[in-house]
């Protein structure tokens, strides 16, 4: 019998983290990105200084900002959305459990807000905090997000990630054992790694015990970070095309459970220096449509699990 797209895409050729959170809040929804104040661990000097090479002096938040200035962007678009709170920038989980705790449950108390995503590191996950978190997910949706970004050892030191791949292994299964919803987050094109290695850290990662999510982020050179000063002039793919293809390979070795959440990734221009197509993210994510259309295939297609229910 001919192999069909899951009918769990909605008539696309991934699964979407908008289509999931359609089916599940029941309309549209939208992460508001805010700042909660923190700092990582190979900042502050606990475990290293200067944090992740790729990583901008706002740890990654140049679009954070208050709930309010976030729900003047959106809320006259789309008066009906369901709103998630966003801690993406820097280490979501770096600080006692009781503080998380009220800084949480602040978010939580308004009435705009009907979950939140926390974006953090798998070594900031003690059990203490991994406790609170599941009680707290007892009466609140919340998901976790891991920047786990390569699986490859040499790579990890040389991007100042300041963690071994051993610790994301146990946060998986941690969060897994509790029930926790997480994503893991990628890059694709850090220097000194091959299409094969990229693709090793999609199959890797995409195995995790539990995993809801993935998000794949193509490389930003930006103004601010280690690797402007260490890499100027290093273009993480030669053309949009090169990136393109490696991203619809990537889709077809991801279990088609699995959502995807991120396809590529953008910086503000004036920050930008490499690749200098980057911004064009509505372009980037338009050719992997295509490309996905063109050459007939879809997430998971060669990633040896089936979706019975597109059979």
């Amino acid at each position: 019998m001919k192999e069909k797209i899951p009918a769990h895409f909605a008539g696309r050729r991934f699964y979407a983290a908008d289509t999931w959170l359609k089916e599940h809040f029941g309309r549209k929804t939208i992460k508001l990105a805010v700042d909660g104040g923190f700092t990582c661990p190979n900042r502050d000097g606990s475990k290293g200084v200067g944090g992740c090479t790729f990583c901008s002096d706002t740890g990654s938040g140049e679009f954070a900002s208050t709930i309010e200035e976030q729900l003047s962007l959106y809320a006259r678009k789309w008066p009906s959305a369901c709103y998630l709170a966003y801690l993406q920038n820097h280490t979501n989980t770096y600080a006692p459990a009781e503080v998380l705790y009220r800084k949480y449950t602040a978010l939580l108390a308004d009435p705009r807000i009907e979950g939140l995503v926390i974006g953090t590191r798998p070594d900031c996950l003690g059990d203490e905090i991994l406790d609170m978190l599941a009680e707290l997910a007892g009466d609140h949706f919340i998901w976790l997000e891991l920047g786990l970004q390569t699986i490859h050892e040499q790579t990890a030191a040389a991007i100042n990630r300041c963690y071994e791949l051993s610790c994301f292994d146990r946060a998986a299964r941690e969060l897994s054992r509790r029930h926790l919803r997480y994503v893991t987050h990628l890059i694709l094109g850090l220097p000194g790694e091959s299409e094969e290695m990229m693709l090793d850290s999609v199959r890797y990662a995409a195995a995790a015990p539990g995993l809801f999510g993935l998000k794949l982020h193509l490389l930003n050179v930006v103004r601010g970070s280690t690797l402007a000063k260490t890499h100027p002039d290093y273009t993480p793919f030669a053309a949009l095309d090169d990136y393109v293809d490696l991203a619809v390979r990537c889709l077809e070795i991801i279990p088609p459970h699995i959502t995807i959440h991120r396809l590529t990734g953008d910086a503000p221009r004036p920050l930008l220096i490499n690749p200098p197509w980057s911004f064009n993210k509505r372009t980037i994510l338009n050719r992997i449509d295509e490309q996905l259309s063109l050459r007939d295939t879809w997430q998971g297609k060669k990633s040896g699990c089936v979706d019975k229910g597109s059979l």
